[in-house]
């Protein structure tokens, strides 16, 4: 039961339908796109659409998208793969002739050709209701006629400020006289407005045959890059089967690999092995035990996830229960492992995620990304388009899965979810941040699940998280100070993090009372709303 003497926000609740976003003007696209006669698909892809306009630096059509979409409540959820792949051009030999030794985050290498067009608009093809143009209208309003700057997108332009200020085009764009654009601000993006109306009148071709192509590929090679025309006209997303794991009575759906679905299950098997501790999730005994099964599982994604269509991923392997028992054995409860990382893969910034579940009970787990804050920096001068930095989920070296070649898609970090139970979906749910993404959903899940907080408060309570790169911990403020110095005794790096951990989105289903609660991370500006 919540308690309600401490302050913060309630669960959501609603019988018809319900959406819960991270920016309050895109929460309320999908509940209009509803109320006008959308589906739950239809609400998400505008409701997605409207963040690419009003949350510019988090996600954009020049990223890439993953969806999963339960119809009428299924227990069999569809997945779609809308990862872009590198330019055919692109190969370690390729980059080596033009002294590329590592992929830069500035740089046209880091692009691989978006894929999230193509995935709103076969998604909305396939399972929504309304015409494409009607759902890309709303953001359409937005970029043309301007938006307010809120508390939270202004200080993550501000994060970003300098980094905007290496690229003359994207500067010009979101930084109007050198400035960030102040809380409470209006924005509009004339070119990126112009670039949706496009989309919408002619659709997906517009992004990938026409002139917003044309845009983008001659801006990329004049900076170097290899991508040509056809990359983009061969681009193209795919369906693929949902791997799962049993989890407190709930079957857990994700995405399967290039994404790192597979390590957010594989944390939950191995917190399956652990016992609850009775103090709560909050104690240094139970933090340290999660620390040291990230560093495990993380460890686990780096050497083994990349693109199954051009090398072998164990996926059953490593969902196996005899894994997890084999990585748990491997913690020591009174003190830090020290676990070196297999690969020096990029940190990761920004996201958005989108759960929307409709009248009819069509339930859609929806996740696009630029990947870092502003993604490359880099902005097609004609389109307006940012495009992302996910090419930096490849590397150089030879023997690892993630080692760059043409056409092949890097590992994702972008994870939309569910959960099903007695046949039926039971939570939408998934977590921003990038590489908190799989930590965060167990997170989520076992504080949900195993300590009986409520949605909110399984959102609210304080975050952590070990950087799988470099080793440090970074404990959200309010964890208490006692916590923080038995977890260095133990050995633990801990670090204040930049920016608050993650954020996350969530409905679950109640079949027999016929309502719906969702929760809306506080460390976003974002809000769910029901009716």
């Amino acid at each position: 039961m919540r308690d309600l003497s401490r302050p913060g926000r309630s669960p959501v609740h609603s019988t018809k339908a319900m959406a819960a976003t991270s920016h309050p003007l895109s929460t309320q696209t999908a509940i209009r796109i509803m109320q006008q006669g959308g589906n739950a698909m239809d609400a998400a892809i505008a409701a997605c659409a409207v963040q690419c306009v009003v949350e510019p630096g988090s996600t954009g059509i020049g990223g890439d998208c993953f969806c999963m979409y339960s119809p009428e409540g299924s227990a069999e959820p569809v997945a779609f793969n809308g990862s872009g792949r590198a330019p055919a051009g692109a190969d370690p030999e390729a980059l080596a002739a033009r002294d590329v030794t590592s992929i830069e985050r500035h740089s046209p290498h880091a692009v691989t050709v978006p894929g999230a067009v193509d995935a709103w608009a076969r998604l909305q093809a396939d399972h929504g209701r309304l015409q494409f143009g009607e759902v890309l209208a709303p953001a359409i309003e937005y970029a043309q006629n301007g938006f307010p700057i809120s508390s939270r997108v202004h200080c993550d332009f501000e994060g970003q400020a300098e980094f905007l200020r290496g690229d003359p085009i994207t500067s010009a764009i979101y930084l109007p006289n050198g400035e960030v654009p102040a809380v409470g601000s209006t924005l509009a993006l004339p070119l990126l407005a112009n670039a949706l109306k496009s989309i919408a009148e002619g659709g997906p071709d517009e992004f990938y045959r026409g002139w917003i192509a044309r845009d983008i590929v001659e801006h990329l090679q004049g900076l170097g890059g290899f991508h040509t025309m056809e990359d983009f006209a061969s681009a193209s997303g795919e369906y693929v089967t949902p791997i799962t794991s049993e989890f407190r009575g709930r079957t857990i759906h994700q995405c399967p690999p290039n994404g790192q679905g597979v390590i957010a299950l594989l944390l939950l098997n191995m917190m399956k092995q652990l016992d609850i501790d009775p103090a709560g999730p909050l104690t240094a005994d139970r933090i340290h035990l999660e620390i040291e099964a990230c560093r495990l599982a993380y460890a686990a994604r780096n050497h083994y996830v990349g693109d199954p269509s051009f090398s072998d991923i164990p996926v059953d392997a490593i969902l196996s229960p005899d894994y997890a028992r084999s990585l748990v054995d491997q913690i020591d409860p009174a003190r830090a492992a020290d676990t070196a990382p297999d690969l020096a893969l990029p940190r990761h910034r920004d996201t958005v995620y989108i759960s929307v579940v409709d009248e009819d009970r069509n339930a859609c787990s929806f996740i696009n990304t630029l990947f870092f804050g502003f993604g490359s920096g880099l902005t097609a001068p004609k389109s307006g388009v940012v495009l992302h930095n996910r090419g930096q989920g490849f590397t150089l070296d030879e023997a690892h899965p993630n080692r760059i070649a043409g056409r092949k898609r890097p590992l994702h970090t972008i994870i939309p979810a569910m959960a099903t139970r007695d046949g039926r979906s039971s939570l939408c749910f998934g977590v921003m941040g990038g590489q908190y993404q799989a930590f965060g959903q167990m997170q989520f899940l076992t504080r949900h699940f195993d300590f009986g907080f409520d949605l909110q408060e399984s959102m609210d309570l304080p975050r952590f998280m070990a950087d799988p790169f470099t080793g440090e911990v970074e404990l959200e403020d309010a964890i208490d100070g006692d916590v923080r110095e038995e977890l260095v005794r133990r050995g633990h790096e801990i670090v204040v993090p930049a920016a608050p951990v993650g954020g996350s989105q969530a409905i679950a289903i109640d079949w027999q009372s016929n309502v719906l609660t969702g929760a809306s991370d506080p460390r976003k500006d974002g809000c769910a709303i029901g009716y």
